[in-house]
């Protein structure tokens, strides 16, 4: 005898609550909104000038005049802050990424003009010497070795700089050990105490980066790759072990990069920590959604804001984003 679908369910209908686009609302468990966007920029040298990035359409390099209009137009969509990467001139560049503790570089002057400009927009950032070396590398190389304590002393020294010229928070993305309480202690003893720090606590060494480095320069100047100090994407444990260290130093908040493959890092870094958590959905990322729906096998704009919507439900409170302004206009209405 065949049974009925209710003597099947037990009289569970799970498809009352999604009838309609009103109920599917009314239930519904994950809500994204613009407060949960921070908006990756990148800089060059100049005045009112652009320059697209091949392996990422839609994104463009800004002059820091064009940036302090863009903070304008992310602050009035209600996104809460901005993350600044600069794309150094090569003259600039050394093997020590000296240039990182210009007080008038790239970032500082570009953190002057947009907190001048829009004061209630937060800005993020990164401390690592990656765009300031000759080699492409986070840190200072000596003999073909990454050498982790020097390294962490003037990433510290250049974290003090940022926050003087205005930084909310620091997020070095460099993955030296040691690196968090240095620049805590640092910002203490330079009266930052109210600077944060945001650390790239879990950052492994994927694949996904290749857009973003030509979008900072470094993409033709990297010598080896850097497996010595980013995290195996294999490992799970060690990430968390990262984690844990990063808070026990001073991080008042901590970040997975890159972000789709890793939403069950994501999830079990909330999970276990239950501190602050962002996630970073990287260059590679963004470029293979956007090359996707240029070629019409996706739906860009939905895949997108399903992308965005995975993070927050895998715990994250947070997303550096490249879609963070195009995001806050869909969710604007």
């Amino acid at each position: 005898m065949t049974r009925s679908v209710d003597e099947i369910t037990g009289g569970k209908r799970l498809r009352r609550m999604r009838k309609a686009d009103w109920s599917r609302r009314l239930v519904r468990e994950t809500e994204l909104t613009t407060s949960d966007l921070i908006w990756p920029i990148f800089l060059i040298e100049g005045e009112n000038r652009t320059e697209a990035i091949a392996a990422m359409p839609g994104v463009e390099r800004l002059t820091v005049d064009l940036a302090v209009k863009a903070a304008e137009e992310a602050a009035k969509l209600g996104i809460p802050a901005i993350a600044t990467f600069p794309n150094v001139a090569m003259e600039k560049r050394d093997t020590t990424g000296s240039h990182s503790l210009d007080a008038d570089n790239l970032i500082n002057r570009a953190t002057r003009a947009i907190k001048a400009a829009v004061p209630e927009i937060g800005i993020i950032t990164d401390a690592a010497l990656d765009p300031f070396t000759d080699h492409g590398h986070d840190g200072i190389l000596r003999d073909g070795i990454i050498v982790n304590d020097e390294s962490v002393a003037q990433i510290a020294k250049a974290a003090v700089g940022q926050a003087e010229a205005g930084a909310d928070i620091i997020a070095p993305s460099d993955m030296m050990d040691g690196r968090i309480g240095a620049i805590r202690d640092a910002l203490d003893a330079a009266g930052f105490q109210d600077v944060a720090i945001m650390s790239y606590a879990t950052k492994f060494a994927s694949a996904c980066y290749g857009p973003y480095r030509e979008a900072i320069g470094t993409s033709g100047l990297l010598k080896g790759d850097k497996k010595t100090y980013y995290i195996d994407p294999a490992n799970t444990e060690e990430a968390l072990r990262e984690t844990e260290a990063d808070i026990a130093e001073g991080a008042d908040m901590v970040m997975v990069k890159p972000g789709l493959p890793y939403l069950d890092i994501c999830h079990r870094v909330k999970e276990t920590f239950q501190i602050p958590t962002y996630v970073y959905q990287v260059s590679g990322e963004y470029a293979m959604i956007e090359a996707a729906a240029a070629n019409g096998w996706i739906d860009g704009e939905r895949v997108m804001m399903e992308s965005l919507l995975a993070f927050k439900r895998a715990g994250c409170d947070g997303i550096l984003t490249y879609f963070a302004l195009r995001a806050a206009r869909l969710l604007k209405g």
